[in-house]
């Protein structure tokens, strides 16, 4: 584990979350030397693989020092395995672009839409499935959610709103303002479901602010956290969910399945039992979504079918997260 003399250094007595996200890691070399790995340098890709890093200082803080396979530095760390070319790994991994149906809004599955609310994070996962998307240009939140509330206003259908990214919470909470007034214009919206990683990574975020406007929030509060091992909650986490809670919003979690990072059955029982204890419900576990630069932390279908067998002798169901894939095109998730 890191000393207390570089927890000192890693975490900062800075409680503003906009501060700490400016003063994330945004250097692997130096990630590798807060974690003394900077030895390991040589290894790096050139250019980051094309994807820039980016970890909260408090993430980093988690990290086992020294370790070079820690699942947390695995997740965040360029490897020279991203620039690797693999049959069946593209760009659109999950077929955003043919469901796009107005500005920053996707459209797949029927009564949903989802909004690409930002196109920020606090930390960029090596895995994520939508480091090449677009979001120059597909940005929901922009002139005031305008565009995509007509869209959504033009469809019965939708009783519940998505709000992804990106991280929606990169936002100042000012802008939900804006979309809470344009909700309350739409009464077939009943639900508001927003996906997140920044309680997890960046629990500052859950601020008093933030909380007042969730406390007003008419609909139903639905927040799917993203944790992919048990190392990444810490008391910070835990007071960031239970505030959540506390604003009335429902926690789920979906985590994806990764090589090396928790491909494990001791490693995804921790996992659930560490989302239950800090009041998260384990909801989708995801095969990877196959974006270029991330086949090395596949696992197969086999292998992913006996970790989740292994799951339900040893745990309750309500703590057996759903093993799915996302397929481009299809009506909803195909369970695994």
């Amino acid at each position: 584990m890191i000393t207390a003399s570089h927890a000192a250094r890693l975490s900062p007595p800075v409680t503003d979350w906009r501060t700490l996200w400016r003063e994330a890691v945004t250097d692997p070399r130096e990630l590798l030397e807060l974690v003394g790995l900077g030895h390991l340098a040589a290894r790096l890709p050139a250019n980051d693989a094309g994807f820039a890093v980016r970890v909260p200082r408090g993430f980093v803080a988690r990290m086992r020092h020294g370790d070079a396979k820690d699942p947390l530095l695995l997740q965040t760390l360029p490897q020279l395995a991203e620039l690797d070319i693999v049959l069946g790994f593209g760009t659109d991994a999950v077929g955003d672009m043919a469901a796009r149906s107005a500005q920053g809004v996707l459209h797949k599955y029927e009564g949903r839409a989802l909004l690409i609310a930002s196109g920020s994070c606090a930390i960029n996962c090596r895995y994520c499935f939508r480091r090449h998307f677009p979001y120059g240009d597909e940005m929901a939140a922009a002139g005031q959610w305008r565009k995509a509330l007509d869209h959504v206003r033009q469809d019965p259908s939708i009783s519940e709103l998505i709000l992804s990214g990106g991280d929606p919470l990169s936002l100042a909470t000012a802008k939900f303002e804006g979309l809470s007034e344009g909700l309350a214009e739409i009464p077939h919206v009943t639900r508001l479901r927003i996906h997140t990683r920044l309680p997890v990574v960046l629990p500052e975020r859950i601020d008093d602010a933030f909380i007042a406007w969730l406390e007003r929030m008419p609909l139903q509060k639905v927040i799917v956290l993203h944790a992919n091992h048990a190392a990444e909650f810490d008391q910070g986490v835990d007071t960031a969910c239970s505030r959540l809670r506390q604003g009335g919003a429902t926690l789920l979690n979906q985590s994806v399945l990764l090589r090396g990072v928790n491909d494990d059955i001791d490693t995804l029982a921790a996992l659930s039992e560490r989302l239950f204890a800090a009041g998260v419900l384990p909801y989708y576990l995801h095969q990877l979504d196959r974006v270029q630069g991330s086949a090395h932390f596949e696992v197969d279908d086999p292998r992913a079918l006996a970790l989740v067998e292994g799951m339900r002798h040893r745990l309750p169901g309500y703590l057996v997260p759903k093993l799915v894939r996302e397929v481009g095109g299809e009506p909803s998730k195909r369970p695994v």
